[in-house]
């Protein structure tokens, strides 16, 4: 028999990939390519059509991504996964805790973002813009962003192995649309006129608070993780 997930695992993966998907590194990367593809001197349809493909991309890396761990998660004893879920619990918790303090101390020790490296090396995938390099860009730019953004990812796919069935695959899948939804409107707003430097001045400016946001939620997440492991609560 299958079983619809109850309100409560709703909510939960709905709350987490709004704030997730305010996550200042997957915006910021999609601002850079727009700003490049405008240097480009390309078309508000051309960039359109790649900032799509682009984004479409990244949707798919990172569904596929989380159905993978849910089938990895789905094989492990019950019992290792317990202890699973108190590690990451305890992960999650403590990435945001960093994300907390760069709200307040940005730029100061430790912080989850994209590695100097990783970022030189989406910078060169940008130099030459065709349709296979912008989906390998998404693919890669998915992968890169984990620091960022795997914490809250993480701890939904762990909370939707728990009953792995159609309504939890459909749950994953609305996580990733949620997520992407805001790409696909700075990409709107920049087709319809909106300045990317005005975009970029608002990435700036809210950019404390998109951590501070994300760190109360990563918290709450690790916490639930843990009372779900030592069977205090249940949300499946």
């Amino acid at each position: 028999m299958t079983v619809t997930p109850d309100l409560p695992t709703i909510m939960t993966v709905i709350l987490t990939a709004l704030i997730d998907s305010i996550n200042p590194c997957a915006i910021g990367v999609l601002i850079l390519l727009v700003s490049t593809l405008l240097t480009g001197s390309k078309t508000k349809t051309q960039i359109l059509r790649i900032g799509l493909i682009y984004i479409a991309a990244v949707y798919i890396t990172y569904f596929l991504g989380g159905l993978g761990l849910m089938f990895f998660l789905r094989s492990i004893p019950l019992w290792v996964s317990q202890y699973i879920s108190i590690v990451v619990g305890s992960i999650v918790v403590f990435a945001g805790l960093i994300e907390i303090k760069d709200f307040f101390w940005y730029g100061k020790g430790f912080s989850l973002q994209i590695g100097s490296d990783k970022a030189k090396k989406i910078h060169k995938y940008m130099e030459k813009v065709t349709v296979p390099g912008v989906i390998f860009l998404g693919a890669f730019v998915a992968g890169v962003e984990l620091p960022c953004t795997g914490g809250p990812y993480l701890a939904i796919t762990l909370i939707l192995s728990q009953n792995f069935n159609i309504w939890t695959l459909l749950l994953l899948a609305i996580y990733n649309v949620i997520f992407v939804l805001p790409l696909v409107v700075i990409l709107g707003m920049v087709f319809f006129g909106t300045k990317i430097q005005a975009i970029k001045r608002w990435k700036q400016s809210g950019r404390s608070l998109m951590r501070l946001a994300i760190g109360i939620i990563l918290i709450l997440l690790g916490w639930l993780l843990i009372l779900i492991a030592n069977n205090t609560i249940s949300l499946i």
